[in-house]
């Protein structure tokens, strides 16, 4: 395609695909340390197209049974009080909300911290296709209130939502981005003076807060030719009192050692679990990988717990709905780990003496062959209720391979 016709074309192609960096902050890009060959590069080495035969993928992908189990069999409960209880301040200095998929509201040290916010109804780049939410969002976005920082982890639909920012960009908020991603914003009304644009090791204040962003094992892109030129992170945020680490997409490298050697330990990690596939092992964790990924940057089985992100909201890969969750709970038992498996907007003070340990998705998936496996929450010491499955309610959706 010629430069000319390609520019009479760029207008047509929607929104939500974005803006391609230019000018200085694509110089920035073109000399970054991570960016080599015309493409940002990985800590090590991943494969970012999916494994194996695509006709392979497809039978696994549309076989009736796993449909079924890919999906809630019924309503997945929200927690009912997420407002009233966002307004009271936490005890500790330090309270997480989960929000669904990896939308998290930290609370730290009096500043409210708003990682990879996704309020929309499909992390699509259209509105009438694409994975559908499979719960409601625990409270409008305009009920949040006010937020000091919004943190993006990494380009893609699920993690950065145009609706989202376009509501956010009418507020006084600042958005930590890796490189590359404030083309996007800008593109979507964000002015230029309210972006803090990173690459790896760098830092920004907010607000009293450090934001670092971190190495992540992953990928970029938006549109049709998916050129690596926005950076993908995970993050660091650091208060006068508590650090918390949000993994953003990744697959499983050695850098977790490296980052909590240098920032660890946290008082709460968020890390990635859900949306795993053989057909693409290196760039999304399994619960066990994710486990050991916490382990590594607390330093071992000490420090605060971990919240499983990334899992629960949209329908992205071909495991059942509920194996995450469940996942988690055996990685953690194995490993002697603190978890948080809090529903969608229920708000838990990574400090408290009891955090949310309830399997709570069991009540509304289907349930596998032999029943639920038994388990002793760590942090109360009772044996969680195995609820029934709920029967009604199709919970079919559109799904795509994971993004």
């Amino acid at each position: 395609m010629s430069r000319s016709l390609s520019s009479r074309l760029r207008p047509l192609r929607p929104a939500a695909f974005g803006a391609d960096p230019a000018g200085e902050r694509l110089a920035r890009i073109l000399s970054s340390p991570n960016f080599e060959d015309g493409s940002f590069q990985n800590p090590v080495g991943a494969r970012t197209r999916p494994a194996g035969s695509m006709i392979e993928f497809a039978k696994v992908f549309l076989a009736k049974e796993g449909r079924v189990r890919r999906a809630p069999m019924g309503i997945v409960p929200v927690h009912p009080t997420t407002l009233a209880d966002l307004a009271k301040p936490p005890v500790s200095g330090l309270r997480l909300t989960w929000m669904g998929h990896s939308s998290v509201l930290a609370e730290i040290d009096g500043r409210r911290v708003l990682f990879d916010p996704v309020w929309g109804e499909r992390c699509s780049p259209f509105s009438f296709a694409g994975p559908k939410r499979l719960h409601p969002v625990p409270l409008p976005l305009a009920a949040l209130g006010p937020v000091d920082v919004v943190v993006i982890s990494h380009d893609h639909y699920d993690h950065l939502d145009l609706p989202t920012i376009q509501a956010l960009a009418d507020t006084d908020t600042l958005f930590a981005v890796p490189l590359g991603v404030g083309a996007h914003l800008e593109h979507w009304g964000v002015p230029a003076d309210r972006l803090r644009e990173l690459d790896w090791h760098e830092s920004t204040q907010v607000a009293g807060l450090t934001l670092t962003a971190t190495p992540a094992r992953h990928f970029c892109g938006r549109g049709l030719r998916n050129e690596q030129h926005t950076l993908w992170a995970s993050w660091v945020v650091a208060g006068p009192e508590h650090r918390v680490y949000h993994s953003g997409d990744t697959g499983y490298f050695p850098g977790f050692k490296d980052i909590g050697a240098e920032h660890g330990p946290f008082d709460a990690t968020m890390m990635q679990i859900g949306a795993y596939s053989d057909f693409w092992p290196d760039i999304h964790m399994r619960p066990e990988e994710g486990m050991r990924a916490h382990l590594d940057l607390q330093g071992g089985p000490g420090g605060g717990p971990m919240l499983p992100i990334h899992w629960g909201t949209f329908n992205l890969a071909p495991h059942p709905w509920a194996e995450p969750g469940e996942g988690t709970l055996s990685a953690a038992r194995q490993a002697g780990a603190g978890i948080a498996l809090p529903c969608p907007g229920e708000p838990f003070e990574p400090a408290a003496e009891t955090l949310p340990a309830q399997p709570w998705w069991r009540g509304v998936a289907t349930r596998p062959e032999g029943g639920w496996p038994e388990t002793t929450d760590r942090t109360t010491g009772t044996a969680p209720g195995d609820a029934a499955s709920t029967e009604s309610g199709s919970g079919e959706q559109e799904a795509v391979p994971a993004v």
